[in-house]
């Protein structure tokens, strides 16, 4: 990770104009600008682009071209813009366990960074998608803590050494991914996200994953079915039916820059009429 981010153009993508020092309050104001403006979303893999972590490809997506991706593009690249304002960063990896059994393992698939600062260790998550964090959290073990959207905690688990991210929705505590605090490298992130990527069961091949946060709700969709999460407990629900109405929400709920793609249409229009 040589490359070298243009600080000034990520800045303008986000609307972030609170200072560069490597300090909480700028940790945090980058994260609330990063998550709101950048989308979760699996389109390329949907449209059979290839997906690299390479810090040049991440720039021109998520930041000249509009676009947004998932968990590996928005982490690795938010772990670089960190570094390079000098934070302390390390990389971590997780087993997602949102709206999985008790008792299913899942794989290791998920990136997730630690940051250290002089006032402690925060654990900082760009990229989960439909609940992902919209503030740094204290690496503090059960300890509630409220940020911006829903009330978060690092919980132990039953593992040694061995932690989960929990939030805390309508019906209690539930678990977004457990995680430990062995160091990951670049080189673990590529093979992972290959199979997001590529791999023709992944879910992000197979269909539509989107999700932005925005002050007092979250937009999430999965495939047509769009939703809308207000943080006082309402939902609102629609299925898209056309292949207009869909790119509309992708450019409106989600702020994504259409890719001048040939199989757009055609994609989206085999999706809807699949669900």
């Amino acid at each position: 990770m040589s490359a070298t981010i243009d600080l000034d153009a990520y800045f303008e993508r986000v609307g972030h104009r609170h200072g560069s020092a490597p300090t909480l309050e700028t940790l945090q104001q980058l994260i609330a600008r990063h998550t709101e403006t950048i989308p979760f979303e699996s389109l390329s893999p949907f449209l059979g682009e290839e997906v690299t972590l390479d810090i040049a490809s991440l720039e021109d997506k998520l930041v000249r071209r509009n676009r947004g991706g998932y968990c590996f593009e928005h982490n690795v690249f938010f772990w670089r813009v960190l570094r390079q304002l000098g934070f302390e960063v390390t990389g971590l990896g997780g087993r997602v366990r949102w709206d999985w059994p008790a008792e299913v393992v899942t794989p290791r698939g998920h990136m997730l960074l630690l940051v250290t600062l002089e006032s402690g260790r925060y654990l900082v998550d760009v990229g989960f998608g439909r609940i992902t964090l919209t503030a740094a959290l204290r690496f503090e073990p059960g300890v509630e803590q409220q940020t911006s959207h829903e009330p978060f905690r690092v919980a132990r688990t039953d593992a040694e050494g061995s932690y989960a991210l929990e939030a805390k929705v309508p019906g209690g505590w539930k678990a977004l991914y457990t995680f430990d605090l062995v160091k990951q490298h670049l080189a673990d992130y590529e093979v992972w996200n290959w199979y997001f990527a590529a791999h023709p069961r992944s879910p992000f091949v197979t269909g539509l994953v989107l999700a932005r946060p925005a002050p007092g709700c979250r937009h999430a969709m999965r495939d047509n079915k769009y939703s809308l999460h207000h943080m006082n407990g309402e939902t609102q629900r629609r299925a898209i039916g056309s292949v207009e109405q869909l790119k509309e929400t992708l450019q409106t709920a989600f702020r994504i820059r259409l890719p001048d793609a040939p199989a757009l249409d055609a994609r989206l229009r085999r999706l809807i009429e699949a669900r």
